[in-house]
């Protein structure tokens, strides 16, 4: 019989996703949930039908008092994401933790430490890698259609001021204090895991505030990032949290030496059957034809959309599973967490340094 994994949802809110799809997994046992705001933690408790003495405000009192849990599922603001896992590996715990890894490189740094120290495992969740589109794109890259890819571009235009400043009280958010390129690994992280590459070089730019000027720097109109990486391939990434646009987008394109792919503009998120884009191979095709990739699975059990993201979340936790059951690290561990992350923080501080390029080090 498969091992139970017990594991505790820290955060209620974006956790909740990961809470249904652990929810309905038969290898999963939701042991414990936390989350500070009595209404959200009530919320998930009575979805996950739980006792009160396995719901906790406090994250210390969860490691503390079920000493049994296998790993936790970490879904709260970023400023707390190292700590706690530092805290929950360092408790002989395994770690799931959202995007991103963390808000400070020395946050990253400490993850880095306690993974290799605790001999648990920590994966970050970035889960655009786990998106059906980028499957069919790692077989053109793998059969070698596509050539040599030496130039990306990865644009995430997703307004979301409400959540810089809360409507009802006026009350600023955690995001506000976040510049936006900060934010980078559901832009970065496919195109790093589809090449296998790291970044070593970053550069910024953008500091206006017109759209929603005296919030704060995550109020930036808009951020300009371009990348280097190790193999020498240029990157291009723009970051908005306020501009305006519906739908909010991802937008991906990856050009190499026989052939391009490209992803559509006008389509309104992961949840949607399929990707629309445009295709050119030099050696298939005489002109760039459009293409709809895929985003669902027949084979995925009908329960896999309740994280929402399409089938992403879902593919993310059996990634974590599969880890934990082989105590493999996974793809994105520790380091590939900080190579995920540590370029948008760089980045940032470029931007403050009018564009100046600034290198990337690798996870000490």
């Amino acid at each position: 019989m498969p091992k139970k994994w017990r594991i505790g949802l820290v955060g209620c809110y974006r956790g909740a996703s990961y809470g249904r799809l652990a929810y309905h997994h038969p290898d999963c046992e939701i042991a414990a949930i936390c989350d500070s705001d009595p209404r959200t933690l009530g919320i998930e408790q009575k979805s996950l039908c739980l006792p009160d003495d396995r719901c906790f405000h406090d994250y210390g009192d969860l490691i503390q008092c079920l000493p049994t849990l296998d790993a936790v599922i970490i879904g709260t603001p970023i400023p707390a994401h190292a700590t706690q896992a530092v805290q929950a590996l360092d408790a002989g715990i395994h770690v799931l933790s959202e995007v991103t890894a963390s808000n400070s490189i020395e946050g990253c740094a400490a993850i880095v430490e306690a993974a290799r120290r605790s001999r648990r495992i920590y994966m970050l969740a970035e889960n655009t890698i786990y998106r059906p589109l980028f499957a069919e794109w790692g077989g053109l890259i793998g059969s070698g259609k596509l050539g040599e890819i030496f130039y990306a571009e990865a644009d995430y235009i997703h307004p979301i001021p409400e959540l810089l400043v809360n409507p009802e009280t006026g009350e600023r958010c955690w995001r506000a204090d976040r510049p936006p390129i900060h934010y980078c690994s559901h832009s970065l992280g496919p195109i790093l895991y589809l090449t296998g590459d790291r970044i070593v070089r970053a550069m910024g730019i953008g500091d206006g505030q017109r759209t929603l000027p005296g919030i704060g720097v995550g109020a930036v109109d808009i951020q300009l990032g371009v990348f280097e990486t190790a193999r020498g391939v240029i990157i291009k990434m723009t970051r908005t949290q306020v501009a305006p646009r519906h739908y909010p987008i991802h937008y991906y394109y990856l050009q190499g030496t026989k052939g391009f792919v490209e992803t559509s503009r006008g389509d309104g998120g992961f949840d949607h059957a399929g990707q629309s884009g445009f295709i050119y191979l030099r050696d298939e095709m005489e002109h760039t034809q459009p293409v709809v990739w895929p985003e669902q699975d027949a084979s995925a059990p009908g329960w896999a959309g309740l994280g929402g993201h399409g089938i992403a979340d879902y593919r993310t936790l059996l990634a974590f599973l599969a880890a934990l059951e082989t105590n493999m690290k996974p793809v994105l561990d520790e380091v590939r967490a900080w190579d995920l992350t540590v370029p948008g923080l760089i980045a940032a501080e470029s931007a403050l340094k009018r564009g100046e390029w600034l290198e990337v080090p690798a996870a000490r």
